[in-house]
Order: C-alpha cells, then structure tokens, then sequence
C-alpha cells in the first residue's frame, strides 16, 4: 500500500526524476511557459513553487540551494533577478496548469503550465478602466428618446405619405388613359 506517500514518481527513477523536474523547472523559468502532461505539471508545481519563494529572499544562501535544485545558471539569474521582483507580492500560487485536451499518440492529458504573473489575458486590467457613472431607473435621460422619436416619426410619415400616393396616382391614370 502506499498510504501517505507524498508525490508521484512519474514511473522513473529518483536521479531520471530529479533531473527531469530540474530541467522543467529551468524551462519553465526561462520561457515563462511550458507544454507537458498533466501528471508531470502537478509534479513540477511541487518542485518549482518553493524555489520561487525563496527567490523572493536575494541573498547568497538562497542562491546556491535554488541552484542545488536547478543547476542552471541562466535559470538563477533570470528567477533571482525578473521573475522575483513580479511574484513578490504574491502569498503562493506562482503557476497555472491549464488542460488542453488528450495527445494523439497516446491519449495522455496534455497542459499549459505557466506563471501566473506572466500571462496578460488574466490579468486584471487596472489602468485603462473607466469611471463608473450612477445610472437611475427613472427617466432622467429623456432628452435622447425625445430628440430621436421626434425625428423619426416626421421623416418616416412625409416618406411614407409621399411615395405610395405618387405611385397609385400615376398608376390610376396610366390606366384611365
């Protein structure tokens, strides 16, 4: 039985394990996004989202064990440096899985993972919103309606009266003729 058994092990090793989720983890800090499995996302969540909240403390110790997980010094330099100065308000929950449906081959649940902080289509839109003005029930915008149906109803009656009478007047006569 495996009661209690914290994380999944993706049917690998520890070493094929622990080099897959660092090489993720490394990807997913310098694209900002990846594309994987379901399985291999949730797995990635655990991994990665400690290492960015002690990126959010810039100091030597903090440096060398995020590298002690990444192993890669591009991916230290950008988490230390971009990503940390945008998730520093941020409590947890630094990435989004987002399913996109089952892969062709073998039907595996494929994802997007990213950061949240990242993606602009959700985040909210602060700067360009407008003021909200109070709107009553009542019929305080009356001069609209007022201006709009007294135009249109003239037009509407001179046009309509005008044509048929023309027409059937004509007509009468062309056949009296």
């Amino acid at each position: 039985m495996r009661h209690k058994k914290g994380f999944n092990h993706l049917g690998r090793t520890a070493p094929h394990r622990k080099a897959m989720l660092s090489n993720m983890a490394s990807s997913l800090i310098l694209h900002k996004r990846i594309k994987t499995t379901v399985a291999k996302a949730k797995a990635l969540r655990q991994y990665v989202e400690p290492l960015l909240t002690k990126a959010k403390n810039d100091n030597m110790h903090s440096r060398r064990v995020v590298f002690s997980y990444l192993q890669n010094k591009e991916s230290v330099k950008e988490l230390f440096n971009e990503v940390a100065d945008k998730i520093s308000q941020r409590n947890g929950g630094y990435t989004r899985i987002i399913k996109l449906g089952n892969r062709l081959g073998d039907n595996a649940e494929m994802c997007l993972m990213e950061l949240v902080d990242y993606n602009e289509t959700y985040q909210p839109e602060t700067k360009s919103k407008k003021p909200k003005t109070r709107r009553s029930r009542r019929g305080g915008g009356g001069k609209k309606k007022e201006t709009t149906a007294e135009s249109t109803p003239e037009t509407n009656t001179k046009v309509e009266e005008k044509a048929p009478e023309s027409k059937t007047e004509e007509n009468k006569g062309d056949d009296k003729e």
